[in-house]
């Protein structure tokens, strides 16, 4: 049972230390919740939600869409991974470094639109712009088979990442929105398995297509215009299914008012839609902004690295066009149980930065390792090594999670997605182009990088950590009266004395 106190009537009352002076205006700029609650009466029947029972519904009705638009953007991503191995490459007349411009193009692109859709998110309702952006992306990966040159590649690539940019900002906002901070890595990590779930899904349909044979239609381009139909279809999915947040959603009313109450311990809000330009400068003066954002850049780069250029990796060690796509199969697995074993333990031991370290390790400076420094003929080492670089991905949902867990104040919070996201795409971009021409077939350097990268991944989360163990001391010496509803008057995390960082 979940019993659910009253909410105030009228202005809520405020300490210096808290914020200022909080007057009906702020009031009426206070999060959604909370204007919801205060327009409803909060009935007795509240009293009678169980909230497991609760947890178990709001499970089904948002993780499988989020999942699906999780593992579709990175199928669509790297269905051109796929396609350099079905002659794509051939047909356009693109070379390894056109190959890795590409791969580079989409994450430009990425980069780019990061900023405005965190402000179109904070303006329209989170899910229908999501269900959009996905429609959009679907008819650019459909529009692919078209292409066949590397001008037109050029065009789609890009129109690719500015569309596909809104997914993660909009999965972790919907997160934060409904479940508490204890329980968002793992759903963040179930979400996150559609990395792994589309590799294999992406190798099963590559060997599949590379089976069709057609006068119209190339079986790349079969398999990028059916993708890109199924992709839009989701979209429409996650229009109609998806709810914007729980205020407006098929619960009933006292389930609305329990799933409210049960994330007020988060101090970050549910939502609000007024863009506050103090919290954006606030943001970029935090110090974790920094540290999360150099961290997600170096973990990111053999991301970027392996996603990218796996089929060549594998097919440098004398593998054919078949058995390379066929063994990109363990990858995905191996990426989907890191990536629950990282999220499950940061849930249950409130351990995000230690996995991000563990799992930095494993595929890092092990893989990563193993790739570069063993002799070329020992190509099951080299194979093992690749497996091992697939965990990196692993630190990611950790990193959503923090970007989730500790920031408040909503403008802050789509600030500080965005920016998450940029880290994530510079990281991405430099990565491919750690692939030259002149380092074929062994890639070294770019082996060699992971190492590095990964190394440097590891030095930023324990500073991280330190910070927030002293940040929370700090706080700790200097505890504040508690103040009614303050979780929901979308302060940031720095003005509310509230706040504890989630490690």
């Amino acid at each position: 049972m979940v019993h659910t106190p009253e909410v105030a009537e009228g202005p809520v009352r405020s300490t210096p230390e808290v914020h200022e002076a909080i007057t009906p205006e702020k009031v009426k700029d206070s999060d959604e919740a909370l204007n919801f609650l205060r327009k409803q009466e909060v009935g007795d029947e509240s009293q009678y939600v169980d909230e497991k029972a609760l947890l178990r519904k709001i499970d089904w009705m948002v993780m499988p869409l989020m999942f699906c638009c999780y593992l579709l953007e990175y199928l669509d991503k790297s269905l051109l991974n796929y396609a350099s191995v079905m002659g794509l490459l051939d047909d356009a007349n693109i070379s390894t470094n056109h190959f890795a411009n590409l791969s580079l193009l989409f994450y430009v692109a990425f980069l780019a639109f990061e900023l405005p859709h965190a402000y179109l998110m904070q303006r329209f309702p989170a899910a229908k712009y999501l269900g959009v952006m996905v429609m959009c992306w679907g008819a650019v990966v459909a529009c692919t088979a078209a292409c066949n040159s590397y001008g037109s590649l050029v065009a789609v690539r890009f129109l690719l990442g500015m569309f596909e940019s809104t997914i993660s900002p909009s999965l972790i906002i919907i997160t934060t929105m409904w479940y508490k901070t204890s329980e968002q890595p793992i759903r963040v990590g179930l979400w996150y398995i559609g990395v792994g779930t589309g590799s294999i899904l992406g190798a099963l349909i590559s060997f599949g297509f590379q089976h069709y044979h057609s006068q119209t239609f190339k079986s790349w381009q079969a398999m990028f215009l059916v993708v890109g139909l199924v992709t839009m279809f989701v979209g429409g999915l996650v229009i109609w299914l998806l709810p914007d947040n729980p205020m407006s959603s098929r619960l009933s009313h006292a389930e609305k008012i329990v799933a409210i109450d049960r994330i007020r311990g988060n101090n970050t809000g549910i939502e609000n839609k007024h863009f506050k330009l103090y919290q954006v400068l606030e943001c970029l003066r935090d110090p974790q902004v920094l540290l999360l954002s150099l961290l997600t850049i170096a973990g990111s780069v053999p991301n970027g690295a392996v996603s990218s250029f796996q089929s060549i990796v594998i097919k440098s060690l004398g593998f054919s066009e078949m058995q390379t796509t066929l063994l990109q199969i363990p990858s995905g697995a191996i990426a989907v149980l890191s990536v629950l074993s990282a999220t499950w333990l940061a849930s249950k031991y409130n351990a995000r930065g230690v996995n991000i370290i563990i799992w930095s390790a494993i595929g890092g400076l092990l893989g990563g390792s193993l790739l570069a420094f063993l002799p070329e003929e020992n190509k099951a080492g080299k194979l093992v090594g690749n497996y091992l670089c697939q965990v990196v991905g692993a630190f990611l949902p950790c990193a959503y999670s923090f970007a989730g867990a500790n920031f408040a104040g909503h403008t802050k919070k789509v600030t500080v997605n965005a920016i998450i996201l940029m880290s994530f795409c510079i990281g991405n971009i430099v990565g491919p182009l750690t692939f030259r021409d002149q380092d074929a077939p062994n890639y070294t350097p770019a082996k060699v990088t992971i190492v590095a990268v990964d190394s440097a991944t590891i030095v930023l989360t324990t500073i991280l950590l330190f910070y927030y163990k002293w940040e929370n001391k700090r706080r700790d010496q200097r505890p504040q009266e508690h103040v009614e509803n303050v979780e929901f008057l979308d302060l940031t995390d720095r003005q509310n004395k509230e706040f504890r960082y989630s490690f």
